[in-house]
């Protein structure tokens, strides 16, 4: 007795395994093992960026739109970005409905490997994006509309996009868009949904905004590490086989991500993950089409425009916490339109099927350019608008708005969302006014320093400006002065007890 295929008629027994070469196949998977393996990396990365009273829940909102994702993926995520049917040049259709008909075909991003194989790696892909994207919801995002949200993010947003640059018969695809590992699909369609996701979602109460760091930079590093290792699949693996353009990509992404942020006055650790993301992120359209002096190239000028690039959000008074769009909507345009002026005919064959594609200015194709500048004009249009549109019609559900109350920001996302938290001990807080969750024992009875000047909030790296240094060395001194002495006594006694 024989089994039959879940996605055909045709019997497992008369089918040709032997057509693909095992050595790509055995690559390809775990190549996509390495892609999952970002999924925490993403998660500890953006715990360690947040408070602690809300370090959890971007844990639980990464894992829970990791699981949405899968399941998406599998009912009609591939089918609508890849059903090669389809011949709109936008979206996929049904026809690959339940992974119907996905099995032992050549895929269609490449013939090395089979259809179903492809489906896997692409899905890990998808699941990425919306673990980048969830980090908009930062200290203020309710997590049951957002697991709502990301399913329909992925139908309406993501597919399109994917279609778009990597479907056969997307326009991108079929206009000669140069995107080897999604920067559009991706890093745009991640960074700049955070963005209007975090728009639509509106700012923190502006208390939790002054002296915003990182409650665990050690954390920060963790994840930027375990990501480094998935990107290296994640780009290597986007060649599609064992061969040497995986290998070209794999060098192109170490080298791009080597270069850190500029650090002011101090060597920042926060910086240099920072840098080292942003790197990786122009890394993944372009790995596979350039050389490698020009990642290097790639890799200096993006460090230094993602770190000027943070400021946008102040002009913009959009909260992005995790400056989800300088990192990667502007880490994807750059390596986007490196393609247009580095890409190389040389290093695109490296694979043996894509003989016949053409680089960038280096080859002499100087079409290219405008072409790649098009494409980043489309993405980011495309997903800032319908990402709004699908936040608003979330939130104006009622019982699914998206921003939790002033009391649960001030409580911790931990405490109202989860009932859990990362770090369960007792701990004496950076703000004297803040000596309790709700901050009512001490922010009730001592005003504020009065202040005629107007301060800036300081970001998520740790780096306040002169004026609101002296701001919080004044209240520090002022809370300190009015703090019951029975007070401290008890807080001391209680911390001794726990240590």
């Amino acid at each position: 007795m024989h089994s039959e295929s879940f996605s055909g008629n045709v019997p497992l027994t008369t089918r040709d395994l032997n057509q693909f070469d095992r050595g790509d196949v055995s690559f390809i998977i775990v190549a996509g093992a390495m892609v999952a393996f970002m999924i925490p990396g993403l998660a500890f990365l953006y715990s360690g960026l947040s408070r602690r009273k809300s370090a959890l829940s971007l844990i639980w909102a990464v894992t829970a739109s990791n699981a949405v994702c899968i399941f998406q993926w599998y009912i009609w995520g591939y089918s609508l970005a890849f059903s090669p049917t389809a011949t709109n040049g936008f979206i996929g259709n049904l026809a690959n409905f339940g992974l119907t008909n996905v099995l032992d075909n050549p895929s269609p991003g490449s013939p090395l490997i089979p259809d179903l194989l492809y489906s896997f790696y692409q899905m890990e892909f998808a699941c990425v994006t919306v673990g980048i994207l969830v980090g908009g919801i930062a200290e203020r995002g309710r997590v049951l509309p957002t697991t709502i949200f990301v399913f329909l993010w992925m139908t309406l947003v993501y597919c399109p996009l994917a279609c778009w640059a990597w479907n056969v018969n997307g326009w991108g695809f079929k206009w000669g868009v140069l995107d080897y590992a999604g920067g559009g699909p991706v890093e745009i369609g991640s960074g700049v949904g955070g963005l209007a996701y975090a728009w639509v979602l509106g700012r923190r109460q502006e208390k939790e905004l002054l002296n915003f760091r990182p409650h665990n930079v050690s954390m920060v590093n963790l994840g930027t590490f375990i990501l480094w290792f998935g990107w290296l699949g994640f780009n290597g693996g986007s060649a599609f086989g064992a061969n040497l353009r995986a290998v070209m990509a794999i060098w192109n992404s170490m080298l791009a991500a080597c270069f850190r942020r500029n650090c002011v006055r101090k060597y920042s650790m926060v910086g240099f993950c920072s840098g080292t993301i942003a790197g990786l992120v122009a890394a993944t359209p372009a790995s596979g089409f350039i050389p490698p002096w020009a990642a290097i190239a790639m890799g200096v000028v993006t460090g230094f425009v993602c770190n000027y690039a943070t400021k946008v959000k102040f002009f913009l008074r959009i909260d992005d916490a995790l400056d989800l769009f300088a990192e990667h909507a502007v880490g994807g345009v750059i390596g986007l339109l490196a393609n247009g002026l580095f890409a190389s005919h040389s290093i695109i064959a490296l694979d043996g099927v894509n003989t016949s594609i053409n680089g960038g200015w280096i080859d002499h194709n100087y079409k290219q350019l405008y072409i790649q500048f098009a494409y980043v004009c489309a993405t980011c249009a495309y997903a800032f608008v319908a990402t709004a549109i699908i936040a608003k019609a979330i939130d104006i559900i009622p019982g699914l708005h998206l921003k939790t109350t002033p009391e649960g920001e001030s409580l911790g996302l931990d405490e109202v969302e989860i009932g859990e938290f990362a770090n369960d001990y007792i701990e004496v807080r950076r703000d004297y006014s803040d000596w309790t969750a709700l901050g009512d024992r001490m922010s009730v009875q001592v005003s504020e320093v009065p202040t005629t000047e107007t301060i800036d909030i300081g970001n998520r790296h740790g780096q306040l400006d002169s004026q609101l240094k002296d701001y919080l060395k004044a209240k520090e001194e002022f809370m300190l002065e009015s703090i019951p002495e029975k007070m401290v006594n008890e807080v001391t006694t209680q911390v001794g007890e726990a240590v």
